[in-house]
């Protein structure tokens, strides 16, 4: 596992961290890296988010494909109220 170190950190940063991993019960090394899962995506789990995408929007296509646009309930319930 590598090693990151992190210099010239602003002090009103570092206190806003020291206080963000004291609430959630970590120390700062422990809140960096859960900031880090939380917001920097590995290949691996991009690859996984456009792959899904892709099959979201085939299936937005097959769904879409010859279908009129939904009519409002309230038209659905008078029409059957007229049949």
């Amino acid at each position: 596992m590598a090693t990151l170190r992190v210099t010239n950190v602003p002090e009103a940063r570092y206190r806003a961290l020291r206080k963000l991993a004291k609430r959630n019960h970590r120390s700062i090394s422990g809140e960096v890296l859960a900031l880090l899962e939380r917001w920097v995506r590995t290949d691996a789990e991009l690859k996984k988010r456009r792959k899904a995408g892709e099959q979201l929007a085939r299936l937005r296509e097959q769904v879409s494909v010859g279908t009129e646009p939904y009519q409002p309930a309230e038209e659905t319930i008078r029409e059957d109220r007229e049949r």
